[in-house]
């Protein structure tokens, strides 16, 4: 195709949105991974636990919009590392209440330090009112109630 396309990948939303996220992402890693050698996905069940309290993974999958089979793995590398309990649900077998251990509230308490952190940094590139901004649609888009 010799003839110049006049789509603007660069200017494409979902393009820009996952750029945006996987940049960020990558950047919070560093802290996730070096430190407690976890991945995505456990830490987000972490921060879910530490910030909700006790939840199925059920209930962490609709929140944060992870696949069941991918919560499945990040449990049981927590529970690997002592960070989450897992206790069965007396009227559904089948479920499982998922909390954090004395080591998982810690790690979360650390995690939770450098995040605030992170998103400071990231918040010092606008002003205050283009992060409230920014907050306002990400959330509008991502179907959270802003």
């Amino acid at each position: 195709m010799n003839e110049k396309d006049d789509f603007a990948l660069q200017d494409f939303l979902p393009y820009l949105l996952n750029r945006a996220a996987e940049e960020s992402s990558l950047g919070f890693q560093k802290h996730y991974k070096n430190r407690y050698g976890m991945l995505r996905t456990e830490w987000r069940v972490l921060f879910h636990l530490g910030n909700y309290g006790q939840m199925t993974a059920k209930e962490i999958g609709s929140r944060a919009k992870i696949h069941k089979t991918k919560i499945s793995r990040a449990v049981a590398k927590l529970s690997e590392k002592r960070f989450v309990t897992r206790s069965r649900d007396d009227n559904d077998r089948r479920s499982e209440h998922l909390a954090l251990t004395a080591a998982g509230e810690a790690a979360y308490k650390d995690l939770r330090e450098h995040a605030l952190q992170f998103d400071t940094s990231i918040c010092a590139r606008f002003t205050a009112g283009e992060v409230a901004i920014l907050r306002y649609m990400l959330r509008n888009l991502a179907g959270i109630d802003p």
